[in-house]
């Protein structure tokens, strides 16, 4: 039995396709993934994410503790800055990727993905040992809007009553609602401004209420979510990243600190970086329309060389893309064919962020 998020029955009331994501019921599409997905890109979309996993790390040795188990580095940062990395096996493979929000000193607030929480909190518990940490997990308290968009930060200044304004990118800040703490962070996952809310069920309830009512925002679905985060090169677990796909073969070495004194798997990134891996993650831009999917073969001069990890026609640009893991010898520019079902298409290899988002400023 799938779990279901606390709108659950607000999808199902707007007839949204419901599918099996992470072990939750999740919203997939309302109206069509291209729509959604434009609506985001060009105006502002709302999506329901409360299935996210949510866990508090307090005190005395907060600090130490997250980045013992967290590739980034967190030391003396200020109160409510984020950061983005990941949680290593001693290997180098990856447990998760993450947020890390500094709430205040000693007091830590991690965001992690649906499909993991259980391994997650596991993994947390475990490395908790001889620290002197508070490890509380949050997940079923929480309830989570994602609102993404060029218009987002009106919406939730305008519609929501939540000043945000003032804050920067991956940044955060509490406010009181209706006597509840509401944790506001300018995140996303879709290359897009946009804000992350979390807050209790009845609150996340309400204020999608009011965002549906506004007429300013469309809500999204899963399927958008993908195509979004894709095209502007953001990985996902069990795709671009897993145990055994590290931050160093995912392109993702900035967000691992390998000057820190020490933290999980930090000896066999030291390695990967030194002496190189055989596989990396690299962008494939295919001729015509043929979409490639996640698993298919990658072959160069008709020889295999890695698979796809994820693959659209892309909405933003019209164009066939994929990301893949191949053997790192491959550079940009290098031409491969890709095999979708009897046939192999012609691509070439590119960077892994195919769309570029012009901001203005």
């Amino acid at each position: 039995m799938n779990k279901r998020t606390c709108l659950y029955d607000k999808h199902v009331a707007l007839g949204a396709l419901i599918s099996p994501f992470g072990g939750f019921d999740m919203p997939i599409q309302y109206s069509s993934i291209i729509d959604e997905h434009n609506a985001v890109r060009q105006h502002c979309g709302v999506f329901d994410v409360s299935h996210m996993g949510e866990v508090r790390v307090t005190g005395a040795d907060a600090e130490k503790f997250v980045n013992h188990i967290f590739t980034n580095d967190i030391t003396g940062a200020p109160d409510g800055k984020i950061y983005y990395g990941m949680m290593c096996y001693p290997h180098g493979g990856v447990v998760d990727d993450l947020l890390v929000y500094k709430m205040a000193d000693g007091d830590f607030f991690i965001v992690i993905n649906a499909a993991n929480i259980d391994k997650d909190v596991a993994w947390i518990n475990e490395q908790a040992q001889g620290y002197n940490v508070n490890i509380d997990h949050q997940s079923d308290y929480y309830g989570q809007l994602a609102v993404q968009g060029p218009e987002s930060e009106a919406v939730v200044e305008e519609v929501l009553g939540l000043a945000c304004k003032e804050l920067v990118f991956y940044t955060v800040k509490t406010l009181e609602v209706n006597g509840e703490t509401v944790i506001v962070s300018r995140t996303g996952y879709t290359g897009e401004d946009g804000f992350e809310i979390y807050a209790s069920h009845a609150l996340i309830n309400s204020m999608w209420d009011s965002l549906m009512a506004s007429g300013r925002c469309k809500p999204c679905g899963l399927g958008c979510r993908d195509t979004l985060r894709f095209e502007v090169g953001l990985p996902l677990y069990g795709d671009e990243l897993s145990d055994e796909i590290s931050p160093i073969m995912a392109g993702l070495g900035m967000f691992c600190k390998l000057d820190k004194e020490e933290f999980i798997g930090r000896d066999a990134l030291i390695k990967q970086k030194q002496e190189g891996v055989s596989k990396r993650l690299r962008g494939i831009e295919l001729e015509g329309n043929a979409v490639p999917r996640h698993g298919y073969t990658v072959l160069k001069d008709g020889q295999p060389v890695g698979e796809v990890t994820t693959g659209y026609r892309l909405i933003s640009v019209d164009k066939s893309c994929a990301v893949a893991l191949v053997d790192a010898s491959l550079q940009m520019g290098d031409t491969v064919e890709v095999q979708i079902r009897k046939k192999t298409f012609p691509g070439v290899i590119t960077k892994k962020k195919f769309y570029d988002k012009h901001y203005k400023k």
